[in-house]
């Protein structure tokens, strides 16, 4: 039979091993750093279709750039259009890593689409940066590619030739 203290000591570290469980799900990177988050809701809303959530977390010079050469000046129409058809919509665009530059990240997201893409996932960039106190915004973007390609590294999507970069 069991003594009382190895019980209470049992029972505590089943509560301390949950609590850490719950704890880890709750704190995701996008959860716990701004610009993660940022990113991260501009690809929902974007991959939603909803262009008034994703513009308001565009920087000027990006907004610009969506006016003038996305498809009816929507910012969705942008993104839809470098991907193709046969993948679906955008099922999730996760935190997958970052480079900090400065007050700015560069943020690497990693996707999956409806029809199955996404399983070695699809790579998108992100710079994001904090244009006021607590206010980040998405400035540039590139990739949309398979993460196995080689044009999907981070240090490849920061370039200024990336694929399907912007501005």
């Amino acid at each position: 039979m069991l003594s009382r203290p190895l019980v209470w000591i049992g029972g505590l570290t089943v509560l301390v091993i949950a609590g850490l469980l719950v704890l880890s799900a709750v704190l995701t990177p996008g959860s716990v750093n701004p610009a993660y988050a940022a990113a991260e809701r501009f690809m929902s809303a974007a991959g939603a279709g909803n262009d008034a959530q994703a513009s308001a977390l565009l920087g000027n010079d990006l907004q610009a750039y969506v006016a003038e050469n996305c498809p009816g000046g929507s910012v969705s129409a942008c993104i839809d259009a470098y991907t193709p058809p046969e993948w679906g919509g955008l099922i999730a665009a996760v935190y997958r890593r970052s480079i900090p530059v400065g007050r700015a990240y560069d943020v690497l997201l990693f996707a999956t689409y409806e029809e199955g893409v996404g399983f070695s996932g699809v790579c998108i960039y992100h710079r994001v940066e904090e244009v006021a106190e607590d206010d980040w915004r998405v400035t540039a973007w590139s990739g949309f590619l398979h993460c196995e390609e080689e044009e999907a590294d981070l240090q490849e999507l920061r370039q200024p030739d990336a694929v399907n970069r912007a501005p």
